[in-house]
């Protein structure tokens, strides 16, 4: 991965900058309490990125409610977590409109991210037009512990190869475990 991926900045309806971009979340933050630590260290330690299919795949939005419904869990091990749908801005405000998500979701029209960590498309050039149709889900686990400015570590991957085929919450915990 490279700087201009980390940099990308994608328009973000939920919580947390606006627009936001994977190096927001890596940045390193000042001790808040200096007789405890004395360096700055990135906010979290992980970074759970869920690519999604489409602003109308059923699956995508279980998902997002799942991981909501446990979104305090992530929290606990240290780990933010990203939604990003292929899709324009104001499709991805219904989302955070309908399910008032406690974390980013992100608005990537030309699926950037998507491409960037290897979400599988499938059908061709059909898949490639038509997300619903041909996009897969993703979950990337990115370990941000020892990430310079320019790089970050893929700790897990989950790429689908159904549109069923996502990791369950607990496997996106277990794996959030091992990075912090």
């Amino acid at each position: 991965m490279t700087e201009t991926v980390l940099e990308v900045p994608l328009p973000n309806v939920g919580p947390g900058p606006d627009p936001l971009t994977l190096a927001d979340l890596t940045a390193p933050v000042a001790p808040a309490d200096p007789t405890t630590a004395d360096v700055a260290a990135p906010a979290y330690e992980a970074i759970v990125l869920l690519l999604h299919r489409d602003h109308h795949a059923g699956q995508c939005r279980r998902q997002v409610r799942a991981v909501a419904d446990r979104y305090d869990e992530f929290r606990e091990r240290g780990c933010a977590v990203v939604s990003v749908v292929p899709e324009p801005r104001e499709r991805v405000r219904e989302w955070q409109d309908r399910y008032d998500l406690p974390y980013p979701i992100c608005a990537d029209p030309d699926a950037i991210l998507g491409d960037a960590f290897d979400q599988p498309v499938r059908l061709g050039a059909l898949g490639r037009r038509f997300d619903l149709v041909g996009r897969m889900p993703a979950a990337i686990v990115l370990d941000v512990r020892d990430a310079d400015t320019d790089d970050l570590t893929v700790a897990a991957a989950d790429r689908g190869r159904t549109i069923f085929d996502r990791p369950e919450i607990d496997a996106l915990l277990a794996r959030a475990d091992r990075r912090t």
